[in-house]
């Protein structure tokens, strides 16, 4: 990770924009905060990708929330659609006017977290694989510096998760997405979230997908409705609630459940103040167990001055004692 830094670091004194490259479906938690602090004053074209996989509706409210910015230009994408790709350039060029020339080309940094896309863009704006494409997160793992034209280099970075998610609603929407490899994770919660989700915001998605005449609003009992309707079965006909889980993740993840997107603007306001309160909390809890400490090491600090004291005096009185005897036998001599 500080690896990953240093990289990004160095790179970004040496680029013009951030072409950051986020999942349409969770816009938010998909950004890097650490990009965001490095970056600066640098511009940042952000493409949504997987647009096909997002509500467009949804998908509004965020481009609507970063309208306006100066340094904050956001578009739909798809790595899939040659017009989106074709326009990247234009956009680019949008952001950063006063380059663009064969002496002055446009340098972009291509960054973003694991398997959001970026391997795939770099792929499509060059025409050509030079970079490894997969579904497993973290497939780019070095550097790279290519000419799409004479006017416009990019700049590819490692995909990189940051080192800690504040917000753990975020490390979930993640997981339900796939950006977090399968093996840190646990289906069956991940899905378990999932369901809550679509139960709560895309109820008619599920209904559909999954052919239910009656659903109940206990996410775990719907995981079961799919595991028994998809054929996840152990022995016996008990459901495999493992398997079911990867069912509906599959689903969710390829889109065959439908459009959504995970996260608005205003839930995302809402879900910073509950973890700055969190925060804040923690920390007075600990200025409280400091202060509280305070009276009890002074308690032992003169404890530990009056054992002190005590054992001089002990001390002192028997070497009294020691003189007075000597000075009796002395006398008795």
């Amino acid at each position: 990770m500080n690896k990953a830094r240093r990289e990004i670091e160095e790179v970004m004194t040496q680029v013009d924009i951030v072409i950051e490259v986020l999942d349409a479906r969770i816009p938010d938690s998909s950004q890097n905060p650490m990009l965001n602090t490095l970056r600066g004053d640098v511009p940042v074209l952000r493409l949504l990708n997987k647009k096909d996989l997002a509500d467009k509706s949804r998908l509004d409210l965020w481009l609507e929330h970063w309208r306006g910015s100066e340094t904050v230009l956001a578009h739909p994408f798809s790595t899939l659609d040659k017009a989106d790709v074709a326009k990247v350039s234009q956009w680019v060029s949008q952001m950063v006017p006063h380059r663009g020339s064969a002496e002055k080309p446009i340098r972009a940094m291509i960054a973003g977290i694991p398997n959001v896309g970026k391997s795939s863009l770099m792929n499509a704006l060059l025409g050509r694989r030079v970079a490894k494409v997969g579904d497993e997160p973290a497939v780019t793992k070095s550097q790279q510096k290519l000419k799409v034209t004479n006017g416009f280099q990019i700049l590819d970075t490692p995909g990189i998760l940051w080192p800690k998610i504040e917000n753990p609603d975020a490390s979930y929407r993640l997981a339900v997405t796939g950006a977090v490899r399968a093996t840190a994770i646990n289906y069956e919660d991940v899905a378990l979230v999932g369901l809550t989700f679509f139960i709560a915001d895309y109820l008619d998605s599920l209904v559909t997908r999954y052919k239910l005449k009656e659903i109940s609003a206990d996410p775990y009992e719907v995981l079961k409705v799919i595991g028994s309707k998809r054929g996840a079965l152990r022995a016996g006909g008990k459901v495999d609630m493992h398997k079911a889980a990867e069912v509906f993740l599959n689903d969710v993840r390829t889109g065959a459940i439908g459009p959504y997107v995970m996260e608005t603007p205003e839930m995302i306001a809402h879900e910073e103040r509950l973890v700055e309160e969190a925060k804040a909390k923690k920390e007075a809890e600990r200025k409280a167990r400091l202060a509280a400490a305070v009276p009890q090491r002074q308690q032992a600090s003169n404890r530990a001055y009056r054992d002190a004291q005590v054992m001089d005096q002990t001390e002192l009185t028997d070497q009294a004692q020691t003189i007075k005897q000597d000075e009796n036998t002395d006398d008795k001599q």
